[in-house]
Formats: structure tokens, sequence, C-alpha cells
């Protein structure tokens, strides 16, 4: 076991990353208290998908590419900026009050809501170069076996649980009543925020 020890610096990075506030944290938020703890545990689901794909791409070097290619990084960069910016006008455009859907379309609703929680993770192609940066600090140069297949758990692990969290105290009724009085305002804070994110993204 002494050779996995490798990963404890690696799990504390990745931890202290995913509990920084960012548009992934709104997002998850906003959907707790406007809809309901399954949408919202479904966008954390797709986080945690997005955030292993990543690890994945750091893994096999990839990012190295990312990080080198100003093209490519800039291509990008705008196509996670613009994705943003459209999730800060969903949010802020968004006017229904809270509501469970239908059995119907229950189905195509949680799909819907895992698709944006992935794309919100993938959105940001620096994630992949801290990612890299991180592995590449504290990866030793002979990696024991299925280190790769542990890493990416772990990423999956960390953000699916921390959002996960996230999710659960902030479906509760008492949250979800302070959303309803407090709608407009969360909602233009958190498109603001999500707003500010892309701009940066699209400048730095």
């Amino acid at each position: 076991m002494n050779e996995y020890l490798f990963m404890l610096p690696i799990i504390l990075a990745l931890l202290l990353g995913v509990l920084s506030p960012g548009p992934s944290f709104f997002l998850v938020a906003q959907t707790a208290m406007s809809k309901s703890r399954k949408d919202a545990l479904f966008i954390s689901f797709g986080m945690g998908i997005g955030a292993m794909i990543f690890a994945l791409i750091a893994m096999s070097g990839l990012y190295v590419m990312i990080q080198t290619s100003a093209l490519l990084y800039s291509i990008l960069k705008i196509c996670g900026g613009l994705y943003l910016l459209y999730l800060a006008y969903k949010i802020l455009t968004s006017t229904k009050s809270l509501d469970t859907p239908q059995k119907a379309t229950l189905h195509v609703s949680q799909k819907k809501y895992f698709i944006t929680g992935l794309l919100t993770q993938l959105s940001n192609p620096k994630t992949a170069i801290i990612i890299g940066s991180i592995f590449a600090a504290f990866l030793p140069k002979e990696i024991p076996d299925y280190s790769i297949v542990l890493l990416c758990f772990i990423a999956f692990i960390l953000d699916t649980g921390w959002y996960s969290i996230v999710a659960i105290l902030l479906s509760t009724k008492k949250a979800q009543k302070t959303y309803i009085n407090y709608k407009k305002f969360i909602n233009i804070a958190s498109s603001i925020f999500i707003i500010f994110i892309a701009i940066k993204l699209f400048i730095n």
C-alpha cells in the first residue's frame, strides 16, 4: 500500500479545487433550491463524470497539447465561455416557481440536468491544465498498477460527493422557502458570478 501514498497530496489538492466556489457550485445550489434534490444530484453526477474525464485527459498527457497549442486552447476557452454565458442567461430568465417534473418527462428532465452538469464541468479547459499540473507535481516516475483508474475514480468521487452534499443541504424546505422569497436576487447574483467567470475565461 505504501506505493500509493503519493496519491494523498493529489487528493488534497483536488479536494481544495472542488471546494473553491465556481459556476458548478452556483448551478447545483440554484437547482437544489429552485427545482428538486434529485435534479441537483443528477447535475452533481454530471460534474463527477466531467472531473473524471479531465483526470483521464491529464493522465494521458493530452493536457500538454491543450497547454502548448494556443489555437486549440483559445477555441476551447471561447466555446466554454459561450456555454457559461448561455447558462447564466438560462438562470437569469428562469421564472418558474418550484415544481416537480411530471412522470412522463421525469427521465428526460434528469437526463437534461446530467448533461448540464457535465457540460458545465467541461466548459473550462483550465481545469484540465490544473489537474494535469497537480499530477505532474506529485506523480512518481513509475506509477503503480491501476493508478490511472484509481485517480479517475477519486476525481469522480470528490466532485460528485461534494456537489451531492451541496444538493442535499440546499434542497431542504427551509432553503427552498428562502429561494422563493429571494429568487430574483439569487438568480441575478448567480448569473453575474457565472458571467464574470466567462469573461475572465475569454480575456485571461
